[in-house]
């Protein structure tokens, strides 16, 4: 999960709201949602199991910038040329991720066109992926409107990258209401997905970070030589269980098998050592603590009402002549 997908804005002030968010929203509007979802997500992972990192590392991206309203989604075009999903920041996104929130939504208008927006796919799809992996279930209110607005820069401007320090990414989760310990379990994302070589090669290349375990460093020397030649070359962010969603991460970075330099500096500060010590130990205190922090996540800036739209596609806007 390339530049630290779990961290949030830099200094927008989204607040966390659930106004108008239910449980049951679709439930008289389009009663097979979750089944079209859940059955979606179970065939697609079932062929490509690197979609439950690649949307859940979709989810991030879309919700620190601007909110969960699927702004992410929407293509570059005459009018407006340089979205969100363009940024560079976005460009190694998962192409499975938009392919399974576009299977969801063409199934959806097909059983209850005009309904079900885009963000609502993205949150519950994220959701039962998780869980499907073996992650925590938790609740995902539903009835948010898609963005009519989407533009890179806000993507510059709102995710940190993998070279920040520790109060660096303390800060940029604490402007926003989320705790140290929100920080650390959401960074337990981490556990399933990779990174590409890009993110990590300084920490081999010209020497090897003497905080990186000997063994994997030269195994991710092996791994990463040509990254130069082909940019999609990456390694698994846990190697223990990387198609799993377990507690490996935190004892992983414990002993030197992070691929991130941040991996690191969360296993070594003391103001987050006893929380990804606590994690390593119980995995049920990391399920407990990850399951409420998506929770947050998941209505971080949400639109609702005549704040935003259901789009008719999730990659244009209902008005594709936008600025």
């Amino acid at each position: 999960m390339a530049y630290y997908p779990i961290l949030f804005l830099l200094f927008l002030t989204l607040p966390f709201s659930s106004a108008k968010l239910t449980l049951d929203y679709y439930k008289a509007k389009c009663p097979d949602f979750e089944k079209i979802v859940r059955e979606n997500v179970y065939t697609k992972q079932s062929a490509v199991p690197a979609t439950a990192p690649g949307l859940l590392r979709m989810f991030f991206h879309d919700c620190i910038t601007d909110g969960c309203d699927a702004s992410i989604f929407i293509s570059s075009s005459a009018y407006n040329p340089h979205t969100e999903r363009d940024a560079d920041l976005n460009l190694s996104l998962s192409g499975d991720a938009f392919d399974i929130v576009s299977k969801i939504k063409n199934a959806l208008e097909l059983a209850c066109p005009g309904i079900v927006s885009c963000s609502d796919i993205l949150a519950q799809a994220t959701r039962d992926l998780v869980k499907m992996v073996g992650g925590p279930y938790y609740k995902v209110r539903l009835g948010r409107k898609d963005s009519r607005d989407s533009d890179a820069k806000r993507v510059d401007a709102n995710l940190p990258t993998t070279k920040m320090t520790m109060s660096q990414i303390i800060d940029k989760f604490t402007v926003k209401n989320f705790t140290i310990r929100d920080m650390v379990a959401l960074t337990g994302a981490h556990t399933i997905g990779f990174t590409h070589c890009k993110e990590f090669i300084d920490r081999i290349y010209p020497i090897i970070d003497p905080t990186l375990h000997p063994k994997l460093a030269i195994g991710l020397r092996h791994i990463c030589q040509n990254y130069t030649l082909d940019t999609s070359m990456a390694a698994f962010n846990d190697v223990r269980s990387p198609s799993t969603f377990d507690n490996a991460f935190f004892k992983n970075i414990l002993k030197g098998l992070g691929l991130l330099t941040t991996d690191y500096l969360l296993s070594v500060d003391p103001r987050t050592r006893p929380i990804v010590e606590e994690y390593a130990k119980d995995q049920q205190a990391f399920f407990v603590d990850f399951a409420k922090a998506m929770e947050k996540v998941s209505v971080l800036g949400v639109k609702t009402g005549n704040k935003g739209e259901v789009r008719n596609r999730c990659d244009q806007f209902n008005n594709n002549i936008h600025a």
